[in-house]
């Protein structure tokens, strides 16, 4: 990292007083508290097979992203058990539900229906291609309960289109709506280069594998040092590459481990702590 950003030279504890979003206040205090810079996203498809996981990776982990429209037997109860589990392991809990229309139609897919998302994740995200209406829809739902909304600035699939000055508009366009309510970006790098003193917006970054360099379906891989050392991401986000291991709980276990500390020493490493 050759010309660091300076809010990359700062610890996750400082920055907390830079949010006043409780969701991005939140996240940092875990970070600092459990030492992890890790979300693990699982994408499997039961309830019971979620909470499985969440219940192997928790302890390692700042965060947990659900893709609930996959889950075939999603009900509100499951929703609940995430909840009590978050807070029993503490760690914060992001629906990956990438929103992608008009204001009205996004604050009823965000409160309404069979997920209710609104109701029980503290963090969603969203991509800015419907302009600012977007984040005034989520935030009308959203703000008031303390949640918080990333915009995609950037996607790990071969091909995005989320590059150049779709980016740049995307952070315009959250600078623009103010950081009450969108906290940050899903990245593959720190996109908020002109932000000013005092603002703070949390990097987060997928497709991230301690071996792996991409799959059949355009996935592609980053070590969690490249992620947070080199590219200046704040969390690395990791899915199949921890509860798709084999050998059991104790290797899911044991794999969560090991990314929360490849990535937290990345982290101190990128502070100048060797």
């Amino acid at each position: 990292m050759s010309a660091p950003h300076p809010t990359t030279l700062k610890p996750y504890s400082a920055r907390i007083e830079l949010h006043a979003n409780p969701t991005a206040r939140r996240i940092l205090e875990i970070m600092d508290r459990k030492k992890t810079n890790l979300a693990v996203s699982v994408d499997v498809t039961t309830t019971a097979e979620a909470l499985e996981v969440v219940r192997r990776v928790g302890a390692s982990v700042c965060m947990v992203k659900t893709h609930c429209d996959i889950i075939e037997d999603f009900t509100l109860d499951f929703a609940n058990e995430l909840v009590k589990l978050s807070k029993q392991l503490d760690f914060v809990i992001f629906e990956d539900r990438k929103f992608a229309d008009i204001g009205n139609t996004v604050s009823l897919q965000y409160s309404a229906g069979h997920h209710r998302i609104a109701s029980w994740s503290d963090l969603t995200n969203a991509h800015s291609v419907p302009g600012p209406g977007i984040i005034a829809g989520l935030s009308s739902v959203g703000l008031p309960l303390g949640r918080g909304l990333l915009l995609l600035a950037e996607m790990s699939s071969k091909g995005s289109l989320a590059v150049g000055s779709y980016t740049e508009q995307t952070m315009k366009m959250a600078r623009g709506a103010g950081r009450d309510f969108v906290i940050g970006f899903i990245a593959q790098n720190r996109v908020d280069t002109n932000s000013g003193e005092g603002e703070d917006w949390l990097i987060m970054s997928p497709g991230v594998g301690l071996v792996s360099i991409g799959d059949k379906l355009g996935q592609q891989y980053r070590t969690p040092r490249e992620v947070v050392y080199d590219s200046g991401a704040d969390i690395i986000i990791v899915g199949r590459g921890i509860y798709g291991i084999q050998g059991g709980e104790q290797a899911v276990k044991d794999e969560a481990e090991r990314y929360r500390t490849e990535g937290w020493k990345a982290y101190e490493e990128r502070l100048g702590r060797k």
